[in-house]
């Protein structure tokens, strides 16, 4: 499926089915893309070659929403943007996906050179929002020089419009991969609120890879990883990287310039701190045990730019005195993460109804973003 110059698209409830047929795209966005919706899709069959995706972008995008998909086994889950960086994907919103062992990522977002103008695109300042996705590559990944992360985000613009944008990545259960780390980011990043669990190697390396880690903000995240929990290096010059209020437990805990109010314990003893580390996915739960992974208040004030900053993974209200993901000790009260679509959390605000009176779903207005006025909005959708 192919969505080219188009505006005020939604594509709902479709199966699509790609048979393995290398060179074939689940949806794929050419041209100049704004204000699509993808939700509800299932997307199988597209695991031909490493370079197939569920779903792409090539061409300048922005304001997309993608919601509620499940892509199983695809050469890639979701590739946004292209290689040279000419194709920026801007201001999206990527929520309650379920990308189950692609072969290389379950989600890419290429770095930007300078944005493209005279075409629309939004001003400085935005933020992109991967938010309550489940990614896993515990089977069938790539290995090697072809080995690739659960999730990677490339910069943004150095100069120019995007600059200050940033990527607010939270709520995330990120699930094995034998042949590469978990997550891996440059740039303007904000990632906390996530639980991160790789047997197999590392969970959190940012990084230079086209360009250099900025503005880094690493705060309430829960890691479980054999080898390397944490890292971030090289930095660029004038902006500051903060690992905060973390519960990592990993081979090499944290590796950071600065770092504080964090729990930071070899791999092996992650099962005196957390209910259940070991065990069939479902039946593992790493809500802390009662009374652990509690401190003394971190002011969350410096945080409060991010959406969401003080909830914690299940949504519920921060205050400060606990490490890591959750906010609270004993019985875990929300979502055990599993291969699923995860459940909507109580605490997201009321839809967004477009002009046409229809509901997008549970999004909280990402801000910056443009008002909803009289567009007319092209929906296509699966009838039985």
């Amino acid at each position: 499926m192919q969505i080219k110059d188009s505006s005020y698209v939604e594509i709902r409830d479709l199966k699509l089915d790609g048979r393995d047929i290398p060179g074939i795209d689940g949806v794929n966005g050419r041209g100049v893309t704004h204000h699509i919706t993808i939700e509800g899709l299932t997307i199988v069959g597209h695991g031909g070659d490493q370079q197939d995706v569920g779903i792409s972008t090539k061409g300048p995008a922005w304001d997309w929403v993608i919601r509620g998909n499940t892509i199983v086994g695809a050469g890639t889950g979701m590739y946004l943007g292209n290689s040279p960086g000419d194709d920026p994907f801007v201001r999206g919103i990527i929520e309650y996906n379920l990308m189950v062992d692609t072969i290389g990522y379950n989600l890419q977002i290429k770095q930007q050179n300078p944005r493209p103008t005279g075409i629309g695109m939004p001003p400085d300042g935005g933020r992109t929002i991967i938010r309550y996705n489940v990614f896993t590559k515990a089977h069938g990944a790539s290995s090697g020089a072809m080995a690739r992360p659960n999730l990677l985000v490339g910069h943004f613009p150095l100069t120019g419009a995007g600059r200050n944008d940033v990527y607010e990545i939270y709520g995330n259960f990120f699930w094995q991969n034998p042949t590469e780390a978990l997550f891996q980011g440059e740039g303007n990043i904000a990632l906390y609120d996530n639980v991160f669990v790789n047997d197999f190697g590392d969970a959190v390396n940012i990084q230079p890879q086209h360009g250099v880690p900025r503005m880094v903000r690493v705060f309430d995240n829960t890691v479980v990883a054999r080898d390397s929990g944490i890292q971030v290096i090289g930095g660029a010059a004038g902006y500051t990287r903060e690992v905060i209020g973390n519960a990592v437990f990993a081979g090499s805990p944290i590796r950071a310039a600065y770092r504080r109010d964090n729990v930071a314990v070899p791999y092996a003893a992650a099962g005196d701190f957390l209910n259940r580390i070991s065990g069939a996915l479902g039946g593992r739960d790493w809500f802390p045990r009662p009374g652990m992974l509690t401190g003394v208040a971190v002011d969350l004030r410096p945080f409060q730019a991010f959406t969401d900053y003080n909830r914690d993974f299940d949504g519920t209200l921060r205050d400060g005195t606990h490490r890591g993901a959750y906010a609270g000790s004993g019985v875990n009260p929300g979502w055990i993460p599993r291969l699923e679509i995860r459940p909507p959390l109580g605490v997201i605000p009321v839809p967004v109804a477009t002009s046409g009176g229809g509901v997008p779903g549970p999004v909280k207005p990402v801000p910056g973003s443009p008002g909803s006025g009289a567009h007319l909005v092209t929906r296509m959708r699966a009838r039985y």
